[in-house]
């Protein structure tokens, strides 16, 4: 295994074209404005507006980090302009695409996912902005799975149920509040519905969501193997 894999986020992809699409769209609008006439105007407007669109899609690309994982011989570190989350090989029990149950199928989501061992060495290695992000984000994963006492097949789900407590003990009895507290409440009913307790889209991959978790499973078993020997 290298000492670094890095991983490159897919929204990264294309920054230039964007700058260049808006450039151009903002030159054919100014041209546009100086040679049609008042009653064409609007497709002055037209391409002002789309190139507008264009740059600041180049500017949201831009902020990204250049790359979203980084897996070293110890850990795994995610990147996000909003934060970062650190996890070692050991905390990780489990792997894999989820798959949720729509009417008698299963299907595959767009991401990865991850159930971990102690949450508490996970919440003291993620940054509060991204724990706010994600639980913003990713508040549509509740949605799957939902028990039908909770109204879910109507589409009318209970408004308490997608909001976290604040107050948050784990199994080694440590006690968390606030966001830190809001997080764990929210891994914990996603592992009970998705049998999952972090999730990353595939749009911040740089290839299928399959091969990086066979990526992923394949680097973990060389790091624990390879410290099984160093341990023998």
């Amino acid at each position: 295994m290298q000492d670094i894999i890095e991983i490159s986020s897919q929204v990264k992809r294309n920054v230039i074209v964007s700058v260049m699409v808006g450039l151009v769209g903002l030159c054919l609008a100014g041209i546009a404005f100086s040679v049609l006439p008042k009653s064409l105007y609007l497709i002055g407007i037209f391409l002002t507006s789309a190139s507008l669109v264009a740059l600041l899609i180049a500017w949201v690309k831009f902020r990204e980090p250049q790359f979203s994982f980084l897996l070293s011989r110890t850990f795994i570190l995610y990147k996000h302009r909003h934060g970062q989350w650190q996890l070692d090989w050991r905390n990780i029990q489990r792997v894999d695409v989820p798959r949720v149950t729509r009417g008698l199928e299963h299907k595959s989501l767009d991401m990865v996912a991850i159930k971990i061992k102690d949450y508490s060495v996970f919440l003291e290695a993620i940054s509060p902005r991204l724990m706010t992000n994600i639980l913003m984000e990713q508040r549509p994963l509740l949605f799957h799975e939902m028990p039908a006492s909770k109204g879910c097949a109507t589409g009318s789900c209970h408004s308490d149920d997608i909001l976290e407590h604040d107050y948050f003990k784990d199994s080694n009895g440590i006690e968390y509040k606030g966001i830190q507290a809001m997080f764990a409440n929210r891994m914990t009913k996603l592992r009970a519905r998705l049998g999952y307790d972090v999730f990353v889209a595939g749009s911040e991959l740089d290839r299928p969501e399959k091969e990086f978790v066979d990526l992923l499973r394949q680097c973990q078993q060389r790091v624990l193997t390879a410290s099984d020997n160093e341990v023998r």
